[in-house]
């Protein structure tokens, strides 16, 4: 199994709103959706940054964004559309943009079928849904870096499984 390094962006607005998208693995039903981070795989000869950035533009259409530190990292299994089983090694960028509405004029064919929705949360609504919210511990950790409270280094996130 080969590692996909990937970026995840935590995309805030001006008025402290953070992007997510909403969508679902290839070959599963919609209401196994979750809401999650722009972001995605680094490719070949990109830094974590530029790969960030092309993510962010391919994703949303926004141009002028400015890149913070990366605050959380997070390692696990997955599968790409491809099919090809990967060891994604995630790291979670803060950034900041004007906000508006996200394009989806960038967006692959697989993207299109798979992602049910783009929208900007406030965290009260974050913190009230009962919808799934990916990854595992973002509920708990969001609220510190939509304040600017960045840790010295970045937080590992992994949530390890344990069989029963």
């Amino acid at each position: 199994m080969r590692d996909r390094l990937t970026a995840r962006v935590l995309l805030f607005d001006p008025l402290g709103r953070i992007l997510l998208m909403k969508g679902r693995l290839p070959n599963r039903p919609p209401s196994s959706a979750a809401w999650f981070t722009v972001g995605g795989g680094v490719e070949e000869g990109e830094s974590l940054a530029q790969g960030a950035l092309r993510e962010i533009i391919e994703e949303t259409g926004f141009t002028q964004v400015e890149l913070g530190p990366v605050v959380w990292t997070r390692e696990g299994e997955g599968v790409l559309v491809s099919g090809e089983r990967v060891l994604f090694k995630e790291s979670y960028i803060v950034a900041r943009c004007a906000g508006g509405e996200p394009s989806r004029e960038g967006w692959a064919d697989y993207e299109t079928d798979l992602i049910d929705d783009i929208r900007w949360w406030t965290l009260d609504e974050l913190a009230r849904t009962t919808e799934r919210v990916y990854p595992e511990r973002f509920g708990e950790l969001i609220g510190a870096v939509a304040s600017g409270l960045y840790p010295e280094g970045p937080i590992e996130i992994t949530v390890v499984r344990v069989a029963s």
